[in-house]
């Protein structure tokens, strides 16, 4: 329940209400300091020192300083407030942000799933909805454009990837170079200290970083926050110092016609040194991903009012300092600190480094899971590490592969201006891509005209082209590990996608008919046991090619029977009231039925122990209330494969094993239903729950994905080396549904896709 609806039913009057909601976006913008803009704050660790660490040196006239800093004020304004604070988080998807975010919305507006098994009744659910205004001409041709061209679905679909990916990257590098960069300002006042000696207290950090995950965003939130506040108040305090002190005229910079005269002065090293400006906007991608996990408004709050200006009055402060200091470029940061607080403020900067690396590291959580749901990814573990705010979300596999490749980085390049090459490149291509989907949500689900999607593009896309031109540039010093790093992920989603989807492809053009397996029962002997049996499988129509299988090896199967669908749907999020699906397959006398699972791709795919009286109670109303849902079915529509009378479960759960009790249960659910007192339940409601009470199996099918012989050469080392290698090392479906290992039974089958 939100709070709104807590104080309104109190009876609190508006006036406390407002009060109340002020609040709550209050501490949430304090907590998302600790977890949002830890990343976006430490910047000024870097900045300078990247820049200038190429072929651009530092003139008397100050013009070079004062071209930078104009270009990281205004990159600064135009990206992370104007785009990202006023424009992309308005792009939310029932609260939920980052890259897969916006392709989600595209694929509900414009049918681009990627997802199997996708119905029509997935579009009535509650965040489904779209807004149902009329298409433009510029929506409609796009829309088509999609639907005639699937090839341009992929190649959108490997963008998206490629965005991710990078985002992926940017956990591995935020955490090197932000501790890295402040442990490196001890050098200043212990001279003798060796650079290996900086190497091992960085490693040491990361690896405490990395161990504190399993706590959860929440209560890491709390612990970061103050150290985030007191470090943005220290280099705003000490920017307002250094520009009183060394410059006042600094602000003159702030004109645009200092970026002209940067560029007329320096030439291609100037264009060069842009890598390095741009680390300055590194982590506002983080304001997008970590939008779950807090509020729009608590976020923007922040930024405006402490952000901001914060880290504005930073560099200017640094400008300052290095217009009268240019020999100290390589250690501006530090050396702009005032010698009496350096000790406290080294302290607050590597404490503010390792939350830098919170936002990004939050935000790699939110992406493989995004991933998993999506098919894009193989199945691992996902911790939810908060019962109250939903969607904080631990990885424990994700989380160590991270700390190794930070370690290996570190320890490899022990360089912090090759980190910043590599950084630039993943940070920029990341916001392009978030730009070029943004600009198909404006078409899309806003309907904006076309000359304002061109503004948008010009203005945001071309700032960010220019800043990926330079990155490129420095791909031989650095920038190749971000790309090496993407490549590899990117195989490893677009093949676990391709081998999902194959495997898909392989059960609907080899389910079986129930009729003839049914027909078969005499020549094999085949036989009903005791007991209800959950088969579960990836189609949401007809019989899976694993229960022919199973039923020709071992003729016999449960009383009743249930086909277990669990999908994904392309929303955050599925209310419990509308997560089960109830149909029935074939004839009423066979005793079989269909549930679908649906979930969004933010919840966690994984039924508590009560999953078996929840079903059975909505199998049971079903059963109850299906002549008033469907009442004019006909022989042939029963007679056929296909699911008929779908129901929406809502009821609530069974609680008693004894069948009284159960009996009891159900019609008092009944009774408050309908607000009669004469019900009986009828016959195969009560086989229902007498083979609940037999026992409830649950098969699953193990299914090897193998390439067929005519295949090409990619294909087979796709299939059967990569998505083998893949599926044998991911978790187990029994795993990730929690099913009961004394009531498991599973089927093994090769596929041949």
């Amino acid at each position: 329940m939100k709070p709104s609806q807590e104080f309104l039913e109190q009876g609190i009057s508006q006036q406390n209400l407002k009060r109340a909601s002020c609040a709550t976006v209050v501490t949430l913008a304090y907590q998302s300091l600790g977890v949002v803009y830890g990343d976006l704050s430490t910047s000024p660790l870097y900045v300078y020192k990247t820049t200038f660490s190429g072929k651009l040196t530092l003139l008397e006239n100050d013009e070079e300083i004062y071209g930078v800093l104009s270009f990281i004020f205004w990159t600064f304004t135009l990206i992370a407030l104007f785009k990202y604070i006023f424009i992309v988080m308005s792009a939310d998807d029932n609260g939920e942000g980052g890259t897969f975010a916006l392709y989600s919305l595209l694929c509900r507006h414009a049918r681009l799933s990627i997802l199997p098994n996708q119905q029509a009744t997935d579009e009535k659910l509650s965040a489904y909805a779209t807004d149902g205004s009329v298409d433009t001409w510029q929506s409609s041709a796009l829309k088509a454009l999609f639907e005639k061209n699937p090839r341009i679905c992929k190649v959108l679909l490997i963008f998206v990837l490629l965005g991710t990916c990078m985002a992926i990257g940017d956990g591995v590098l935020t955490p090197t170079i932000s501790v890295l960069s402040a442990v490196s300002g001890v050098q200043l006042k212990i001279k003798g200290l060796h650079e290996n000696y900086v190497i091992l207290i960085s490693c040491a950090i990361l690896v405490g970083l990395f161990s504190i995950q399993h706590h959860g965003t929440h209560r890491v939130a709390f612990m970061f926050a103050p150290i985030v506040t007191a470090w943005l108040l220290c280099i705003g305090s000490i920017g307002v110092y250094n520009i009183f002190k060394w410059n006042p005229h600094i602000f003159n910079a702030l004109s645009p016609v200092y970026m002209l005269k940067f560029f007329r002065s320096t030439g291609i090293p100037g264009w060069v040194s842009l890598g390095g400006v741009v680390l300055s906007i590194t982590g506002v991608e983080a304001m997008f991903a970590d939008l779950g996990h807090f509020t729009s408004l608590s976020i923007k709050v922040a930024f405006t009012c402490l952000v901001y200006p914060c880290l504005v009055l930073a560099y200017m402060g640094e400008a300052a300092f290095l217009s009268k200091h240019h020999e100290d470029i390589q250690r501006s940061f530090y050396k702009a600190i005032p010698e009496p607080v350096f000790w406290p403020v080294f302290i607050v900067a590597t404490f503010a480094a390792v939350v830098g690396s919170q936002a990004v590291i939050s935000a790699t959580f939110s992406i493989i899971g995004q991933c998993c749901a999506l098919n894009c990814f193989p199945a691992v573990k996902i911790v939810h590490t908060s019962s109250k705010v939903y969607g904080q979300i631990y990885i424990p596999e994700v989380n160590w592969i991270l700390m190794c490749l930070c370690l290996a980085v570190t320890i490899g390049l022990r360089d912090t201006n090759m980190m910043g090459h590599a950084y630039g490149l993943a940070v920029t291509t990341v916001m392009f891509v978030t730009t070029c989907l943004m600009a198909l949500v404006m078409i899309v689900v806003w309907k904006r005209k076309l000359i304002y999607v061109v503004a948008f593009l010009v203005v945001f896309g071309s700032v960010e082209l220019l800043y990926i031109s330079a990155c490129v540039y420095k791909v031989p010093e650095g920038g190749w590990i971000p790309l090496a790093l993407s490549l590899i992920f990117m195989a490893i989603m677009y093949i676990w996608n391709y081998g999902t989807m194959k495997k898909h492809d392989f059960d609907v053009e080899n389910k079986v008919s129930v009729n003839r397996i049914v027909a078969l029962g005499p020549s094999l002997g085949m036989v009903r046991v005791p007991g209800i049996g959950l088969v579960y499988t990836n189609l949401v129509t007809g019989v899976p090619a694993i229960f022919g299988h199973f039923v020709t090896n071992l003729p016999a199967f449960h009383q009743v029977l249930v086909f277990v669908c669990v999908k994904s749907v392309q929303v955050p999020h599925v209310n419990e009231n509308e997560r089960l699906l109830i149909s029935r397959v074939s004839l009423k006398e066979y005793g079989m039925f269909r549930c679908i699972v649906r979930y969004g791709y933010k919840d966690l795919q994984q039924e508590n122990h009560d999953f078996e009286n929840r079903l059975v109670s909505e199998i049971v109303q079903f059963v109850e209330t299906e002549e008033e849902v469907a009442p004019t079915a006909t022989t042939e529509e029963c007679a056929g494969d296909s699911d008929i009378e779908v129901f929406h479960a809502s009821g609530p759960t069974l609680k008693n094993s004894n069948k009284e009790n159960t009996k009891r249960s159900l019609l008092e659910i009944q009774v408050a239903e309908s607000g009669t007192d004469n019900l009986l339940l009828k016959d195969e409601s009560l086989e229902i729950l007498k083979a609940k009470e037999s026992g409830v199996a649950y098969i699953i099918g193990h299914s090897y994905a193998k390439a067929k012989k005519s295949s090409s050469i990619l294909k087979k080392f796709a299939i059967n080396v990569v998505f083998s290698f893949l599926s044998k090392n991911c978790r187990e479906p029994e795993v990730v549904l929690n099913v009961p290992h004394t009531s498991l039974l599973e089927v093994s089958m090769i596929y041949y896709v």
